[in-house]
């Protein structure tokens, strides 16, 4: 790069680092007090409130990384021009290709950093906090719930113990599970530990009984049990009992997921949709930077108007990302709208490209000589 283009880089790097980390921050604040409960009422300290509240953080950088582009091009090309520098750079003979050399940079590089976001570390996050509220989850049934209390651990889903004993131990548990549509599940037992096994937690109920009601039958069915692992993860990290969640799966897990498998044939769709999302995020910072350089990347006198260019930028970004969101959806219902997914950005990047070279081959200078003959 030149000494110019380098100071280009320069300007809009710093804004799109600015620009990430300012979005980041605001929308993380507000995701995170929706987990303030951590400390409140499961007693959490507040090193474990940031650290799982900290794991969201890859999902939103992938989706604000490109929106933190288009504001950055935007906002140093916005600069450039105020200043004048766009106007005495191509009176001097720069080119439109060499001013969009310093933005191509960065843009490929905010685009290779989103698809990392997208591609590893989106979904290591989501692994590591399913882990860490499974722990949370265990923490708060053995050492926060209080002895003698009703406590609902989530709806449809009562703990109860009586006290508790030597190392631990809860004693005279009671448990109903009604979160199942049309099925109560009543565990009852002595005493009851927490375990891990691997990485998963466990309640360990000794000598006692379950009684299963469902909605049909006549009479609850009866187990007797001297030992019985109640898996604590069913419990808050994942309400459902499913396996992992299509979010929680590394990339390649998804590249060879079964068919065959229960979960994943009565999930297809969204397995179907979070693996080609990950690969087109960065298709997205691609499209982004491209329409601002296209809107502002020609340059203007001080009495052009730049109002409509940033409108124009701002309603084509807004378009295109909302369509993104549709596509995402359609993806999950229906295999065919897998290519009109990868299409819209592409789409949106050419037409800008088009849009922003239209006057590659024109003497730059004589545009700024019509733009002021126009004034």
């Amino acid at each position: 790069m030149t000494l110019f283009e380098r100071y280009i880089f320069r300007i809009a790097a710093s804004a799109f680092l600015a620009a990430l980390g300012i979005l980041t921050a605001v929308i993380w604040l507000t995701q995170a007090m929706k987990d303030f409960d951590l400390m409140t009422t499961k007693g959490q300290s507040l090193i474990v409130f940031f650290h799982i509240t900290s794991l969201i953080v890859p999902s939103l950088v992938m989706v604000i990384a490109p929106i933190a582009l288009f504001i950055a091009t935007l906002f140093s090309l916005n600069k450039l021009n105020g200043d004048s520098e766009l106007v005495v750079s191509a009176a001097a003979g720069l080119s439109p290709f060499q001013l969009f050399r310093p933005y191509a940079a960065l843009i490929v590089a905010a685009a290779i950093f989103s698809g990392l976001m997208s591609l590893w570390a989106m979904p290591w996050s989501f692994r590591i906090m399913r882990d860490a509220l499974s722990e949370v989850q265990s923490d708060f049934l053995t050492r926060i719930v209080r002895p003698g209390a009703f406590n609902m651990l989530e709806p449809g889903l009562t703990f109860h113990y009586r006290d508790r004993g030597p190392g631990g131990a809860l004693l005279g548990i009671f448990m109903l599970d009604r979160r199942e549509a049309g099925q109560n599940n009543v565990y009852l037992a002595e005493t009851g530990i927490a375990a891990k096994a691997g990485d998963q937690n466990y309640l360990v109920l000794e000598t006692g009984t379950i009684q299963r009601q469902d909605k049909d039958a006549k009479t609850p069915a009866m187990i007797v049990f001297d030992s019985y692992a109640l898996d604590l993860s069913h419990f808050g990290a994942r309400a459902d009992g499913t396996p992992l969640r299509p979010r929680e799966r590394s990339t390649p897990a998804l590249l060879v997921f079964d068919p065959a498998d229960a979960y994943v044939k009565a999930n297809e769709g969204r397995f179907r949709a979070e693996l080609h999302e990950r690969f087109i995020a960065p298709l997205y910072a691609l499209a982004m930077g491209m329409i601002a350089f296209a809107a502002l990347g020609a340059p203007r006198t001080t009495r052009q108007n730049r109002g409509a260019a940033m409108a124009a930028a701002v309603g084509c970004a807004l378009a295109l990302r909302v369509g993104g969101f549709g596509a995402s959806a359609l993806m999950a219902r229906e295999a065919a709208a897998v290519p009109l997914a990868y299409f819209l950005p592409l789409f949106g990047c050419a037409l800008a490209a088009l849009y922003a070279f239209r006057f590659a081959f024109e003497n730059p200078f004589r545009r700024v000589r019509a733009g002021l003959a126009e004034a």
